[in-house]
């Protein structure tokens, strides 16, 4: 009798050493958070944030998809740098061209993945009524942005009616991982232009989104000589207060269509109350 109460009660240790083993396994793969999870959070906080049209997010709830935005990794929308897109090519072996893919759209608010092949360029553009959160999960972009400039610091007469000065914002390269970007309908660089240093992903999240029917269209532009110097010299704008730009209204670069691709990443769970 004594030997069979030994035999059953280290067969019970075994047991409770193996439970505890398989417990902490457990405990080490439900803490780290499935990709899509984060997705999901971003998803879930745009839906609390975007109250629709002509309305600019509270600088708390800026913060809050700012700091989701700034946790998030090119794994949490599906991608890899494993991918041919970020494979090294010759700039002379092809056209670069711009990608696009949608992951979510509504009237409120819309989430979206660019792609940019080294070299590509997404040219200077506004998003009129828009904030907009950028963030680069790839690569290395070249990123410059102005504001219009007030009507009180325009000294000289503009060349046509068709230019306006404009306050230069950036004017750097951004590589990943980096903080988001974000701007607002008339200010934090509110018309932008992207150049692809090395093969770049970026991740926007725009409220509300571009909608022709609805009077939220990019205008495109260009950069031209500006006299900004007390010898009178022009030339490219540097970064920094006091900068300026002047910009001429053109119509849409026929290069800067691009292709549309379909969202292959975690999905999204709409869930309506």
């Amino acid at each position: 009798m004594t030997m069979e109460v030994g035999l059953i009660e280290k067969k019970r240790k075994g047991v409770d050493r193996v439970n505890k083993i398989v417990n902490k396994k457990k405990r080490c793969t439900t803490t780290k958070k499935p990709h899509g999870m984060v997705l999901q959070k971003l998803f879930d906080s745009c839906k609390q944030v975007f109250k629709g049209p002509d309305t600019v997010p509270l600088p708390q709830d800026v913060e809050k998809l700012r700091q989701i935005l700034n946790r998030m990794k090119p794994e949490d929308v599906g991608l890899s740098r494993d991918l041919p897109f970020f494979e090294p090519k010759s700039v002379l072996e092809w056209t670069p061209r711009v990608s696009s893919s949608t992951i979510y759209s509504c009237k409120n608010f819309s989430l979206c993945l660019f792609f940019l092949p080294i070299a590509a360029v997404i040219p200077l553009h506004n998003h009129p009524g828009m904030t907009v959160f950028s963030k680069l999960l790839l690569g290395s972009m070249h990123i410059k942005s102005y504001d219009w400039a007030d009507p009180f610091e325009s000294v000289s007469p503009m060349p046509s009616s068709n230019v306006r000065l404009a306050r230069l914002k950036a004017n750097s390269v951004f590589t990943a991982p980096c903080h988001t970007s974000v701007l607002y309908p008339t200010s934090g660089g509110n018309i932008h232009a992207f150049t692809a240093v090395t093969p770049c992903a970026v991740l926007d999240v725009l409220g509300p989104p571009l909608s022709k029917e609805d009077g939220r269209e990019c205008t495109y532009y260009r950069d031209l000589p500006y006299c900004s110097g007390s010898d009178g010299s022009a030339g490219e704008p540097e970064e920094g207060d006091g900068c300026y730009g002047l910009l001429e209204e053109i119509d849409m670069p026929k290069d800067s269509q691009m292709e549309r691709v379909e969202y292959l990443g975690p999905q999204i769970i709409d869930t309506v109350c």
